[in-house]
């Protein structure tokens, strides 16, 4: 591979401009294991493995950008959260993280549960044969059509998030014979320390019935007399990648105290609580995140005290990982293409992706680490903005990071983190075509989502 000269950017970090990025790491080639799948591993050739396999042949074989998924790695983090957490309680795997039907059957062999949100990911879901009554179905605005289909299939629980809702979802049980096990979403005020557009527990936004004010108890009471519905629990979800756990804690207490307050006036205590989702990852060296026994421990206790606070028997609890399990098991293995130095500010490195692949650092201001995975270098750290191919200045993948200075068009860089919200939040902004997802195992690469084609989009294009 030829090593293409350019002028070159900004190298030490004595004259580096102000940025969000920390001083280069001691060893650009060292991978460090807290953001990079289980397997992937450096190669004596300099080149790295996921699986056993040579990133450069995967490239090779199933082309560039692509996401390359740790199936191992994958079934290792759902089996650590299933055992963590044991018998007595249920996961629910966030399917909106990444949802096809080779997961759907990872996540069945292994035990979870799964939580759909469209109608869409519940035929996914059916269609591989995830047992309807281990599927909790969601989201804040079901059609009637999605409801219906829902409640054909017998799925465990459908997660209500209005008060209109509750009266639709009631309505078409009885229309169909059936009484539908139902949960009530509520927001408990608490503001979680995560991006603005991520937190969702705070009153002021578009999911659940407010705590406050007394909404909820009133949902609790509807939904209590209508006959199509069985009410067997209460869900709070208050944000997404959370590291920190006291928001948990307020958010149980004000869950407990609602489960209180149901007994005192109905005479019932409902027999389940689901705390959501929400747990960060490693997407930098920076993050520090928690192990699913220690969560798992954590909020046990939490919700152990408050119900004994509360003179309540402990409810059953549930939660909904979905970053925790499939974000840290993929990478997006990208080729070089335009190198372009800025003097005294950054290389700008422009990639065969970009936000049509990975739209977070657009959307949520995300922060990802790089590496150059098709060889090594001993060349002294250059600072990197990567960048993709589209017509939109916000197009980043990784804001700033440090690369080798003698990077060049034709290499091969990694982004590793991406399992989660990548491919399904991937669009075709410039009619680029979505990447295709190709699990690794022992060796053994294949696809489980292809590569969209030029016939795919063109075929939609009926005008």
């Amino acid at each position: 591979m030829s090593r293409s000269a350019h002028p070159a950017g900004p190298r030490h970090a004595d004259v580096l401009p102000e940025g969000h990025y920390s001083a280069p790491p001691a060893d650009l080639n060292a991978l460090d294991p807290k953001v990079w799948a289980e397997t992937v591993d450096r190669a004596a050739d300099g080149v790295v493995t996921v699986g056993g396999i040579p990133v450069t042949r995967l490239a090779e074989e199933f082309g560039t950008p692509a996401y390359v998924l740790d199936e191992a790695d994958f079934r290792a983090r759902a089996r650590a959260w299933r055992t963590a957490f044991g018998a007595d309680a249920d996961v629910f795997y966030a399917g909106k993280a990444f949802l096809s039907r080779a997961v759907v059957r990872w996540l069945h062999e292994e035990g979870l549960n799964l939580d759909v949100c469209s109608g869409v990911e519940l035929a996914t879901a059916l269609s591989a044969g995830m047992p309807a009554d281990r599927i909790a179905f969601h989201g804040n605005n079901k059609s009637a059509e999605e409801i219906t289909k829902a409640v054909e299939s017998g799925v465990g629980r459908i997660v209500l998030d209005s008060f209109q809702e509750i009266a639709r979802v009631a309505h078409i049980a009885s229309s169909l014979g059936k009484r539908q096990r139902v949960q009530i979403r509520i927001t408990v005020g608490v503001e979680a320390h995560t991006h603005e557009f991520i937190a969702t527990a705070h009153e002021d936004q578009k999911f659940g019935i407010p705590l406050a004010g007394g909404q909820a108890a009133e949902a609790v009471r509807r939904a209590l007399q209508l006959d199509g519905l069985e009410l067997i629990g209460i869900h709070s979800h208050i944000g997404s990648q959370i590291f920190d756990m006291s928001g948990f804690e307020v958010a149980a207490h004000r869950v407990v105290g609602l489960l209180r307050d149901v007994r005192d006036e109905h005479g019932v205590e409902l027999p389940e609580i689901d705390l959501g989702g929400g747990l960060g990852i490693a997407y930098t060296s920076d993050d520090d995140p928690r192990e699913p026994h220690e969560i798992a421990k954590a909020l046990t206790e939490i919700v152990t005290r408050e119900c004994e606070a509360a003179k309540l028997r402990t409810p059953r609890i549930s939660v909904e990982p979905g970053r925790a399990i499939v974000g840290p098991t993929a990478f997006t293995l990208y080729e070089v293409g335009t190198i372009k130095p800025l003097d005294g500010l950054r290389t700008y490195v422009s990639v065969d992706g970009g936000m049509s692949d990975n739209i977070r650092t657009a959307l949520y201001d995300a922060e990802y680490s790089v590496a150059l995975v098709s060889r090594v270098s001993d060349a002294e750290p250059m600072l990197v903005r990567v960048v993709g191919k589209h017509c939109e200045s916000g197009d980043i993948v990784v804001k700033d990071a440090f690369l080798p200075a003698d990077l060049a068009p034709g290499d091969l860089i990694a982004v590793p983190a991406t399992g989660a919200y990548c491919r399904s939040m991937a669009s075709n902004y410039n009619h680029v075509l979505r990447p295709p997802v190709v699990a690794v195992k022992d060796g053994e690469a294949r696809v489980i989502v292809r590569r969209e084609t030029e016939e795919d989009l063109l075929r939609l294009d009926v005008g």
